[in-house]
């Protein structure tokens, strides 16, 4: 018998946990927030779902029969981005126009880049980032929460014909004796008409004729399941939330006429599920905990600076995207320091080199780039 060594590349420890595992719990966790979102919205929330995850799907499996992009359909990555996608948009948002936002963040979100593993940017905010440029009109209009009949009538924009201009939501709204502003986010009333919702309402998201997405809390709490799982790493959501938090505190003790109170800003929009489901993608983040920190704080204040100071009301998905394309630069400065290694015991390397002129180079043997085997006699002589 010889006895034989195996030699691979790192990492040499793993944790017992693949990536289908991790994404499938991940879509485990969605499942509580997919469901309250139909509750708010009916069957055109679960039109939009389906079509949106639909589209990511069928484009997903395109590219991995041409053998453009890497990965597996049943790695879950594909479900996520299509799930997330349809959860950013409005409820009534015209079906065609939400299977091209999910082609989208498939093909020039993940395709493009090699698949699962090489994207820069989070695909879901790539094919909503598209729409929004593509579709502003209709991207914009919300349509209030549990309205009756919602679960045996489609919202008559989402059933537009493709390349059509959707029906205007405000004559259907007008009709059932709501005004073209309970169609408003709470984000776009106070930022347009200075009307300021209550932070509890937001956070629950069940109080009635309110253009809200899924509840706060109940994704705060989904995300809590993930990170007790240790499937999304604190530091980045509690650094978004935090710094998002501290920043609108003091603007708002500055000027508390101007600016809103911290828990609106923090309850509103899209902050919370960005925080804890976009910008945790394990591939466009940093892995280095100083570095998930400084990510996290660059998107929290960015987010708010947006939506104070911009012209546009929600700026949660240029803050990622931003915080996707600073990622590299990141984890170059936030680099953990070897232990002994340090400012005044660090090694200067020489300015110049010289060469001996009598100097006969070894002969160089390039090592395998695959999986070696190397063996040892049992008389101790080199195999």
């Amino acid at each position: 018998m010889t006895p034989t060594v195996e030699i691979r590349s790192a990492p040499h420890v793993k944790a017992p946990r693949s990536v289908e595992q991790i994404m499938r719990n991940v879509v485990y966790s969605l499942l509580p927030v997919c469901a309250f979102f139909i509750l708010q919205y009916g069957i055109s929330a679960a039109a939009l779902l389906i079509v949106v995850t639909g589209a990511c799907l069928l484009t997903e499996r395109f590219f991995l029969a041409t053998g453009t992009q890497a990965g597996r359909l049943a790695d879950w990555s594909a479900t996520i981005t299509g799930i997330l996608l349809a959860l950013s948009l409005p409820p009534g948002f015209p079906l065609w126009m939400g299977f091209v936002a999910g082609a989208v963040a498939i093909a020039l979100g993940k395709a493009i880049f090699g698949g699962i593993g090489f994207n820069v940017f989070n695909p879901a905010l790539v094919g909503r980032a598209f729409v929004q440029a593509a579709f502003p009109t209709a991207i914009a209009t919300y349509t209030p929460s549990f309205l009756p009949g919602r679960f045996s009538e489609f919202v008559p924009s989402s059933l537009a014909m493709p390349l059509m201009m959707p029906a205007d939501v405000s004559v259907w709204l007008h009709e059932r004796q709501l005004d073209a502003l309970a169609g408003a986010t709470p984000l776009a009333k106070w930022k347009f008409e200075g009307v300021l919702a209550n932070a509890v309402d937001l956070l629950t998201s069940l109080s009635g004729h309110m253009a809200v997405g899924p509840a706060p809390l109940l994704i705060l709490l989904c995300g809590a399941y993930l990170a007790a799982r240790r499937f999304l790493d604190w530091r980045i959501p509690a650094s978004i939330l935090g710094s998002a938090t501290a920043l609108a505190l003091v603007l708002y003790a500055i000027n508390p006429e101007h600016y809103p109170n911290p828990l609106f800003m923090l309850f509103s929009g899209g902050l919370i599920i960005g925080a804890i489901y976009m910008a945790t993608d394990m591939v466009s983040s940093p892995v280095t905990p100083r570095g998930m920190l400084l990510y996290g704080v660059l998107i929290g204040v960015l987010t708010v600076v947006i939506r104070y100071y911009s012209g546009l009301p929600e700026g949660v998905m240029y803050a990622i995207l931003i915080g996707n394309a600073s990622m590299p630069l990141i984890e170059r400065i936030s680099q953990p320091t070897p232990f002994g290694k340090g400012v005044f015991n660090r090694q200067k390397r020489p300015a110049s080199f010289t060469l001996d002129p009598d100097f006969i180079a070894p002969e160089i043997t390039r090592a395998p780039t695959r999986t070696s085997r190397f063996s040892r006699k049992k008389d101790g002589a080199d195999a």
